[in-house]
């Protein structure tokens, strides 16, 4: 086992590793140029991930120089009790030990998740996509001269180089010990990972985010909300589903130039039994459609009878992770807000703010589905579990 660094060390490795991120930019850019032009899928929002441009290396920078200004997660008083006997009783907060992250072509993560684990007391395993092993190991050997230059082990960070059926070895049966893994990525790998994983995960889970027009919406609110919401098609705070209420005044000429700006975007727009017949739309051919996660440029729009039917509808279906109401009417907006089950609720506010920096925690490891041990972004102080210390003189039960 590591044992803790002092926070200084770990926010001057965190500095360092920003000075060294600058130093390297182009070395990383063209070495992440390698990784797309060797690229050979289709998947245009994994493609889009795997990008490393100027603004992306901006971002990792950011994310490193903010994790070091940021106090330290480890050894926080969560509870304090004097118990009758004189024993001194404390909760503090404590790291987990070793954390495996588990991601797809995402090089910033190799930055941003990797730098919240650390400075957060705990060693990590990375373990990337096969399509951006290039960028990765640039960027892990930078952690590694980091570290190196602070005095430190390189043990830290480690990258594992590993195919999916040394995955699942790994998993089933680890070499060394883990004491958590997120998945980050697609259902496939999640499933994987919760099929064949022997310690504790953290699911981060799909989005298929809805967007509820109420009928006392604002409707210039309701479009840019929606059309925010398809800024991202990789990201997993995307909108995919549109409910408008069926009572909304004017409702088809919102319907119609909802559809037109979506359709200026190149976004193919789908609608339900209703919505097609009235818009002239592909409409859908099975319920199941309503699951899916589509990351791409894609949309369906439905229509809905009341809050409480769409209240029920995205608690069916949706991914759990962000919804929204479009209201005026602040009551509807709590009844919605208190009781669709997503880990994120907006009331006229665009669900691309589910993220741990546009949230106020400077970054995130993950944006969690779960509802154990954190829901929605897992940041800086998150990434903790906690400890007991009794402090006594003699007493015995």
């Amino acid at each position: 086992m590591n044992t803790l660094l002092s926070i200084e060390t770990r926010n001057a490795v965190l500095l360092k590793m920003a000075v060294l991120l600058e130093q390297e930019r182009q070395a990383i850019i063209a070495i992440n140029k390698a990784d797309l032009d060797a690229y050979s899928g289709d998947d245009i929002s994994m493609f889009d991930r795997l990008k490393v441009d100027d603004a992306k290396v901006d971002e990792m920078i950011n994310a490193v120089t903010h994790l070091a200004s940021q106090d330290d997660p480890v050894g926080v008083e969560r509870f304090s009790f004097k118990h009758d006997n004189g024993m001194q009783v404390y909760n503090k907060t404590a790291s987990f030990g070793t954390v495996l992250i588990i991601y797809e072509s995402r090089p910033d993560v190799t930055v941003e998740a990797a730098g919240i684990a650390f400075k957060s007391g705990n060693k990590i395993l990375l373990k990337g996509g096969k399509e951006s092993l290039r960028s990765n190991l640039k960027i892990v050997e930078l952690w590694h001269q980091a570290l190196e230059e602070e005095g430190e082990s390189t043990d830290w960070v480690a990258y594992l180089q590993f195919n999916r059926t040394e995955t699942q070895a790994f998993l089933e049966k680890p070499t060394q010990k883990v004491d958590l893994i997120v998945p980050r990525g697609g259902e496939r790998l999640i499933a994987f990972v919760k099929q064949h994983a022997m310690c504790p995960v953290i699911i981060s889970g799909r989005g298929n985010n809805f967007v509820y027009v109420h009928k006392d919406a604002d409707v210039d609110i309701a479009a840019d909300v929606i059309m925010n919401g398809k800024s991202k098609i990789s990201a997993c705070n995307a909108v995919d589903k549109v409910l408008i209420d069926e009572n909304l005044p004017n409702k088809q000429a919102f319907v119609n130039t909802l559809i037109s700006k979506l359709k200026d975007y190149k976004i193919e727009v789908l609608g339900d039994e209703i919505i097609s017949k009235t818009n002239g739309l592909e409409s859908i051919t099975s319920d199941d459609i309503w699951y899916e996660e589509f990351l791409d440029y894609k949309i369906l729009i439905g229509e809905i009878a009341s809050n409480q039917d769409t209240i029920a509808m995205i608690n069916k279906y949706s991914g759990g992770h962000s919804s929204s109401i479009i209201t005026n009417n602040d009551a509807e907006a709590k009844l919605f807000m208190e009781n669709v089950d997503t880990a994120a609720v907006y009331h006229n506010a665009s669900t691309r703010f589910t993220d741990g920096g546009q949230l106020g925690l400077g970054g995130e490891l993950a944006i969690s589905t779960d509802k154990l041990h954190q829901r929605g972004p897992i940041g800086l102080q998150h990434l903790v579990t906690n400890k007991w210390y009794v402090h006594g003189n003699g007493q015995i039960r």
